[in-house]
């Protein structure tokens, strides 16, 4: 067991009086790194090699004064010598050390001053002997202490993933696969973070390998499974005469090391991969990352990408902070300065459980664990002061939060075995933290509690029993194990459900779906990760967990697929949610979400927070784009469009709210490509059949509309019987758009292949029409919309409306409706995806419009096309991109903007808030039925 810090610092003062004033040469060395090393309570003889041969760098032998094998160089000169030069000697060793035996630091003395350099960090300190119980903490590494700084992207994560993942390949191409290859790399994984995270002696598990096995590896997995049942046992329960280096590790139960696997086996190749993996400083390697690493172990496209894979902590914070920590860390702050307030706190922090129905490989709980126990170390900071802190004696009686405080519920089998041991990890690292502040060591081993996760499908299971396990003595379970006793109240509910869009659902994903939703019509439409805001939902309204802990409501927050507060879904799924009285406490707008190997790297999300109680304190995250940070705002009120606005759903409507023309798509042939060409091939075509240029149109969607390419359509429905049959190129396209109705499975289609000539849609106005781009770039700050003349065909990639005006053209363009374009569309990724039945008929138009603003605004709208006009070689993306679009364009706009405001209202709008705030009230007006009944308005 290490020495308490304590202990450390006291030897620490003692070797510094004893030493400093000493002029130790050759012959005291042994004896003032032997004193050195007992600072620490560790055994130099037992670590550590004198006088160490080695072939230096120019190819002449050498000695290492001292070297702990992948830890640390000494090389010591007499008093008053160069310590640079003993640097530059010492780092002549390494290319005669083998990768492995390579030491994190190097320390050179002159028995007067100590000179440490880290690495790894590229750092140096320096002091003399006499000030080395000052300095003491930098040394923490050889008992075993040390404070690490994660980095989401180290290197030394990569080489974790591709040295595991070698030994993974290797174990599983001769035959050790499947499940048992899966428990047994976890073991291993343990026992890698183990020996760098004091749970083991330093390099115990390496020293084990390489001193009490055979080099050609082949009894080396029957050393292992040795260690594995050493591990499983207490102490007093295992053989007398047992392997002395074998006795030496600690039990550490937990069920990890349980179940006997069947016997693996080794090579002299398989066994250096294990020694490299063990030549890692595993320390560095946060437990959040864990599932991740593991995942991307099994997985050899993920190993050189983990980054793109590992949900980044950065991400997790902004779905715990507004669920629990902020408020938590705000009533710390008010109590702090109140023993018995502060004391009360601190037992209802150990009393809050937390909920993970999606939990994966644990990363919710495992970060949220770390910040409970941070803030758990601040309150007992602020119980007993900093001076009294160091001298508690029974830490533990001091620490109340642990990991039985965690439940989950995961569909895979062995993520839920990574997700417990990830939290043991990361209570151990909390722990170490613990023994730096207290003083002394604090470890919880065996391992007696642990966090509760079961094995079943979260949408077919009833949550309520999830939270019921009979004992702390659970571990992995499968929902049919557990067995019912008291409710325990649940705090929180948190995570990341699956990110499967409603046309990518398995039938498993479709028949949960059907369950959950057996009550909404239109659920088909839904993302499956609504399903876990209805269970949540159900969840929170039940009579087995009414509340959490103390009367405290439950709150959720889960990472979503944005697409659920957009468009059609929201219509489906909120009526129901806000039926069963759920209320929107905080929640992140759309941003880019770098997610786990559960998904894609990069998907658009929101985070949404919800109780069935309300709060007066709301929080909305806005993002200016999805990759930009999050600035807040606070809100009255948060709707299920995520803007502070009432609780009001769009819902597709089949004719527009207001009197103004109605839109619909342009035309959609179904011809297989055969009508479409390209300038060039359209030319080509016309020099074999010459009559056919009569019937080209010039063809537009939304990429062509707004990037101005050049495509036409051969448009043969007007084309006479006589006429057609003498074009032969013609005749032979027609027939292959025969053909390819022909060979639908849509019956509807087989049909159309009766008149080949004519579209599936045909929507050809006789007189100009207005455009409006179906999918457009959420960069630009408005829709380039326009107007085409009859001659050209819109494609059904475009919403047009025939017998639109300026004034319409007008409205359209500017800010105000982009507001509610912005709040109220489905998306494609993040672009815009503009409808007709929830976008455009819902929108609210100008109420009790004067000429006089209808004029105004007309003026506006055509002084921005005449803007356009100016720039003839310029396309409507290059018009409308935000680093080019012309500043009198912009001025046109802005004027544009200031007259569709004032149709609305004579107040100023703040901003794009303020102006969807109020389009809801009006939509909210025009939709009662008072006013519904008065007919349309516009």
């Amino acid at each position: 067991m290490p020495l308490s810090w304590n202990e450390i610092k006291d030897r620490a003062l003692k070797f510094s009086h004893e030493w400093a004033d000493e002029s130790s040469e050759d012959a005291e060395a042994k004896s003032f790194w032997d004193a050195f090393f007992n600072v620490f309570g560790v055994p130099r003889r037992r670590v550590a090699t004198f006088e160490q041969p080695v072939k230096k760098f120019d190819g002449h032998d050498g000695y290492i004064d001292l070297l702990w094998r992948g830890i640390i160089l000494v090389e010591h000169k007499s008093r008053g010598k160069n310590l640079d030069r003993a640097f530059q000697q010492a780092k002549d060793y390494f290319p005669g050390l083998k990768d492995r035996d390579l030491p994190r630091y190097i320390l050179v003395s002159d028995f007067a001053r100590f000179r440490l350099y880290d690495l790894e960090e590229n750092t140096q300190q320096e002091f003399p002997i006499k000030e080395f119980y000052k300095n003491i903490k930098l040394f923490g590494f050889i008992a075993g202490y040390q404070t690490t700084s994660y980095k989401e992207q180290d290197p030394a994560n990569i080489k974790a993933a591709e040295r595991m993942g070698k030994l993974h390949d290797k174990l599983k191409a001769i035959g050790y696969e499947g499940h048992d290859l899966e428990v047994y790399l976890v073991r291993l994984l343990f026992c890698l973070f183990a020996e760098d995270t004091s749970i083991f002696e330093r390099r115990q598990f390496q020293d084990l390998i390489e001193q009490r096995t055979a080099e050609d590896g082949s009894d080396l997995a029957m050393r292992l499974e040795q260690l594995f049942q050493v591990l499983d046992a207490p102490e007093d329960k295992r053989l007398k005469n047992l392997d002395e280096q074998l006795a030496a590790f600690r039990y550490v139960n937990g069920s990890l090391f349980a179940k006997r696997l069947p016997m693996a086996s080794f090579d002299t190749e398989m066994r250096e991969i294990l020694l490299l993996c063990c030549a890692l400083d595993w320390s560095r390697i946060s437990p959040a990352i864990f599932g991740a690493l593991f995942q991307s172990v099994m997985d050899q496209k993920l190993r050189r990408n983990l980054g793109a894979h590992y949900t980044t902590e950065k991400n997790i914070l902004k779905l715990i902070r507004p669920l629990f920590l902020d408020e938590l860390r705000t009533e710390f702050e008010r109590v702090k300065s109140q023993p018995k307030k502060l004391y009360d706190f601190h037992q209802r922090l150990a009393q809050l459980k937390f909920l993970d129905p999606a939990c994966g490989c644990g990363n919710f709980l495992v970060i949220a664990y770390r910040e409970l126990r941070q803030l758990e170390l601040d309150i007992i900071r602020s119980l007993y002061g900093k001076a009294q802190t160091a001298s508690l004696d029974v830490v533990e009686l001091h620490i109340l939060c642990d990991v039985d405080q965690f439940y989950g519920i995961e569909i895979e089998e062995f993520p839920a075995q990574i997700a417990q041991t990830a939290l043991w990890l990361m209570d151990h690292q909390m722990n170490l933290r613990v023994s730096e502040e207290f003083g002394s060591y604090f470890v919880r081993l065996p391992l007696k509690k642990s966090a509760k996760i079961v094995h079943g499908n979260a949408l077919r299971l009833d949550w309520g029993e999830v939270l019921e396990p009979e004992s702390s003595r659970v571990h992995s379970m499968h929902f049919n194990e557990v067995r019912k006793t008291h409710p325990t109240k649940v705090s929180y509910i948190l995570g990341n459900p699956p990110f499967v869009g409603a046309k990518y659902m398995d039938d498993e994903q479709r028949t949960d779906m059907v369950r959950v939703f057996h009550d909404v019509k239109s659920a088909g439409l839904l993302d499956y990760v609504a399903a876990w805001h209805r269970k949540a939902a159900d969840y929170m309204s039940s009579a087995v967990v009414p509340a959490g802990n103390d009367g405290y409501p439950i709150k959720t927050a889960f990472v979503s697929t944005n697409s659920i507060t957009q468009g059609e879904q929201v219509g489906v799924l909120w009526p129901d949610l806000l039926r069963r009285g759920v209320k929107i406490h905080f929640a992140h707008r759309t941003f880019q979400w770098s997610n786990e190997a559960r998904g894609k790297a990069a998907v658009h999300c929101v985070i949404i927070g919800f109780s069935l109680h309300d709060t007066t304190d709301k929080r909305i995250f806005d993002y200016e784009t999805p990759q930009a940070e999050a600035h807040e705002v606070k809100a009255k009120n948060i709707n299920p469009y995520l803007v502070d606005a009432p609780d009001i759903v769009v819902s597709r409507r089949s004719s527009p709210l207001c009197a103004v023309p109605e839109i619909g798509i342009g035309n959609k042939p179904i011809d297989g490509g055969h009508y479409l060409f390209t300038p060039e091939g359209r030319d080509g075509f016309i020099k074999k059949e010459p009559a056919a240029a009569l019937y080209f149109r010039r063809w537009l969607g939304s990429v062509e509309f707004i990037n101005g390419y050049e495509r036409w359509c051969l448009w043969l429905g007007d084309c006479p019987p006589d006429k057609l049959r003498q074009m032969p190129e013609a005749m032979k396209r027609v027939e292959a758009v025969r053909r390819v109705r022909l060979a639908s499975n849509s019956a509807p289609t087989r049909k159309l292949a009766d008149t080949p000539t004519r579209f599936h849609v045909e929507n050809m106005p006789d007189s100009s029409y207005l455009v409006i781009p179906e999918v457009s770039s959420e960069r630009r700050r408005y829709i380039p919309i326009g107007f085409l003349m009859p001659e050209t065909l819109a494609s059904n990639l475009v919403k047009i409306a025939p017998n639109a005006t300026l004034y319409h053209f007008g409205v359209l363009s500017s800010t105000m409706h982009m507001a509610w374009v912005r709040s109220v569309c489905g998306r494609l990724e993040s672009r815009y995806r503009y409808s007709k039945d929830v976008v455009y008929n819902n929108f609210p138009w100008p109420q009790l419009l004067t000429d006089k603003q209808r004029q105004s605004i007309e003026d506006a709208a055509q002084a921005v096309l005449d803007t356009r006009a100016k720039y003839p070689s310029s396309s409507l993306a290059d018009l409308y991109d935000p680093l080019t679009m012309p500043p009198e364009l912009v001025k046109a706009h802005h004027k544009l903007d200031a007259a569709v405001d004032a149709a609305y209202s004579q107040k100023k709008f703040s901003g794009d808030s303020d102006r969807v705030a109020f389009l809801f009230e009006l939509y909210q007006q025009l939709t009662s039925p008072l006013t519904a009944q008065a007919g349309k308005i516009g």
